[in-house]
């Protein structure tokens, strides 16, 4: 079931059941977009049509961020909780394991793909890494090509928004690959580049307090959470007056 948070309209799951759909898709060979949309990226799309028909087109759509679920509890329709890019993506490579389905790493500065994809054989040791690419090209025909050369089930796509947005749409039927998920800098998590936030933080979901915390730089991002919960209020308002 799909909640609607004013422009997008979110999967109400739960990490444990979006796994469990990503691998039904990829199972059935049934072609698969993941997006997930912060508060950041939701705000993105109130004034690109494109990118929310993007994001509102996907197979599953992945509440990533506390401010989503925040948004939705005040316009009254909560989501049962958020699904981070990160968890996600760590969890269906586990799922993956010798399952004979293998993801392909595409995105970040040069050479962190590499180490991701180090770490994450080392981590999980029956999974099968088809292959690794940065994010910075200058001819998307050959990007497509190297990845439809590698023969990957599963690609992760860790551009940025909007950029990884619509490269998968734009991309997607060229791509013969089953499943793709726009993680953001997911990579950079698994590669060990950017440390997530300890147990403490994430349990209170404060991890944008953690990372505003190591990147004071981050604020002109941060400050886009209460500028959503806001335009959340001011939607329930309109709504009431309606």
């Amino acid at each position: 079931m799909r909640i609607q948070v004013m422009e997008i309209g979110f999967d109400d799951v739960t990490l444990d059941e979006a796994v469990s759909i990503a691998m039904q898709y990829i199972e059935r060979g049934e072609k698969c977009r993941v997006v997930t949309p912060n508060p950041e990226i939701a705000r993105m799309c109130r004034n690109d049509s494109l990118l929310c028909d993007i994001v509102n087109s996907s197979q599953l759509v992945l509440p990533d961020g506390i401010g989503v679920v925040y948004a939705s509890r005040i316009l009254g329709h909560p989501l049962r909780g958020r699904v981070p890019g990160f968890e996600f993506a760590e969890k269906l490579l586990e799922r993956m394991q010798n399952t004979g389905y293998s993801v392909f790493f595409f995105g970040a500065k040069p050479g962190v793909a590499e180490k991701a994809a180090e770490k994450m054989q080392k981590k999980y040791p029956g999974l099968l890494i088809a292959g690794t690419l940065n994010g910075y090209y200058t001819n998307e025909g050959q990007v497509v090509a190297a990845i439809n050369d590698a023969r990957p089930d599963v690609l992760f796509v860790c551009l940025g928004a909007p950029k990884q947005e619509q490269f998968m749409a734009l991309r997607g039927e060229a791509l013969n690959v089953t499943l793709m998920a726009g993680l953001g800098g997911t990579l950079d998590g698994l590669a060990g580049e950017v440390k997530r936030a300890p147990d403490f933080f994430i349990r209170l979901n404060l991890e944008w307090l953690y990372r505003l915390l190591c990147q004071p730089k981050r604020i002109g991002r941060v400050i886009k959470l209460p500028l959503y919960l806001l335009s959340a209020f001011a939607a329930r308002g309109k709504s009431k007056n309606a």
